[in-house]
């Protein structure tokens, strides 16, 4: 048996070594045999893939439910507002992006962490007083999505927890159960507008709990929290000495007589991970740019927390490098009125919404203050044929042709959500239609008490 080492990708002294032992067999080498084992194949799934469980998916793959062939088919359903074409990015953001392609200088690997001029382009977008930011706080990454992913992989460990509202976004309890981490839902309060149940939230804390996530602007409740709600929020991370990690996608996206305060403006010592990106106030969530802007004026993180972020980020190559080419000019270009436009329409949408739905029987909308959604309670025992919101939702789709998320796929059974993205003649039929899907399956109180009597 003949013994080598192969040096692989190091230097000096502690070089990794990889050692290699050969049988002689004469005028061959081949590999040894390892004893007592007896080839076969034995490909199985990972553990991780195994603990990846997305509940929108889960749920509306299972409804297999056919659309009413006499009705067009209306989708409130999916968070992308470039579905219908009513909801076009700027002009300025396209042309920006034209002009880094013909340029030919960004088709290249960037840093895993973004191009330092594009990190210092969204330092200076986001800087301010109250929240200073540096190039060094700003990590870039392939969309919202995966700034949440590294976020919640330098914070926790697997056997550790995570805070998660109730109702939110599916994807926190995705990511965080195929990394093991627990999953501890607080409740939110649709009759206070969806606010933190404070009380609640500051119980599930305990020993092993690795941070807080806030989602505001809301998805899928369409809140904003106001100064002093979020203010309440940090008193509870400081007590309990719980960092957060801010899911700001929406930021900005809220309507006039509203506010959006980014929770770090508000921060004296709780350390936060605010995560971002061009998705939803750009329109144009296939781009995949995100960032995670590094909150930290009392040191707590250190660099140990920025290290691992860095570390994490050389996963993969970084996010696309014609997009981080074009960031400057679409932070800092884009015209106002292009958001007061968007936000105008959503605006608009909303109210429609909100307005028709509030008129049918056997529904409670919860009016919306911005992103793109609106919460819907179904009102379970004026409609007692069905046993959920799942149910009623796969009726609506088969006898109305309108597809809205049963609200079960964000932990929050007997409510649904609606996008209000579409364009306002959609909205406008697609609330015609529940109305006309309600009246059909009302039962007035007494009739209900019977029919649920005689279950």
């Amino acid at each position: 048996m003949d013994s080598y080492l192969i040096q692989v990708n190091g230097h000096g002294e502690h070089a990794p070594m990889l050692d290699v032992h050969l049988k002689n067999t004469g005028n061959t080498i081949s590999p040894g045999k390892v004893k007592g084992r007896k080839p076969r194949w034995a490909v199985r799934a990972s553990e991780m893939s195994k603990k990846t469980f997305n509940p929108v998916r889960a749920i509306v793959d299972s409804m297999k439910v056919e659309p009413n062939p006499k009705k067009a088919m209306i989708s409130l359903s999916l968070g992308d507002p470039t579905v219908f074409g009513n909801l076009p990015t700027n002009d300025e953001v396209t042309q920006a992006v034209k002009e880094v392609l013909d340029s030919g200088q960004y088709n290249g690997y960037a840093p895993s962490v973004g191009y330092q001029s594009c990190r210092e382009a969204v330092a200076a977008y986001y800087n301010c007083p109250e929240a200073p930011l540096k190039a060094q706080d700003v990590i870039l990454t392939s969309g919202c999505s995966q700034a949440i992913e590294l976020a919640l992989a330098v914070l926790a460990n697997p056997g550790q927890n995570i805070l998660v509202p109730r109702p939110g976004f599916s994807l926190y309890k995705t990511l965080a159960l195929s990394m093991g981490i627990e999953v501890k839902l607080y409740n939110l309060l649709p009759e206070k507008a969806w606010e933190i149940d404070l009380e609640h939230l500051e119980s599930l804390v305990d020993e092993k709990t690795a941070c807080l996530i806030v989602n505001n602007p809301s998805n899928p409740c369409g809140s904003v929290f106001s100064k002093s709600h979020l203010q309440e929020i940090l008193a509870v991370a400081s007590r309990q000495c719980v960092p957060i990690l801010a899911d700001e996608i929406y930021g900005d996206m809220v309507f006039a007589d509203c506010k959006y305060e980014p929770i770090a403006t508000l921060s004296t010592n709780v350390p936060i991970l605010s995560c971002g990106g061009l998705a939803k106030r750009w329109l144009v969530p296939g781009w995949r740019m995100g960032w995670i802007l590094v909150h930290d004026r009392r040191d707590i993180f250190g660099n140990e927390i920025r290290d691992g972020l860095i570390r994490l980020s050389q996963r993969i190559l970084g996010p696309c490098t014609i997009v981080q080419g074009a960031l400057e000019r679409i932070l800092h270009r884009t015209p106002p009125e292009f958001y007061h436009n968007t936000l105008s329409i959503l605006k608009s949408n909303a109210d429609l919404c909100y307005a028709a739905l509030s008129a049918i029987p056997g529904l409670q909308p919860v009016r919306p203050a911005g992103a793109m959604y609106l919460m819907v309670e179904i009102e379970m025992e004026h409609f007692p044929e069905f046993e959920n919101d799942v149910e009623f939702t796969e009726r609506l789709i088969s006898e109305q042709s309108v597809f809205c998320l049963p609200a079960t796929c964000f932990e929050y059974p007997n409510f649904f959500r609606v996008v209000i993205t579409v364009p306002e003649e959609m909205i406008l039929e697609a609330c015609s239609r529940i109305q006309e899907f309600c009246e059909m399956h009302y039962q007035g109180a007494e009739v209900a008490q019977d029919l649920e009597c005689d279950k």
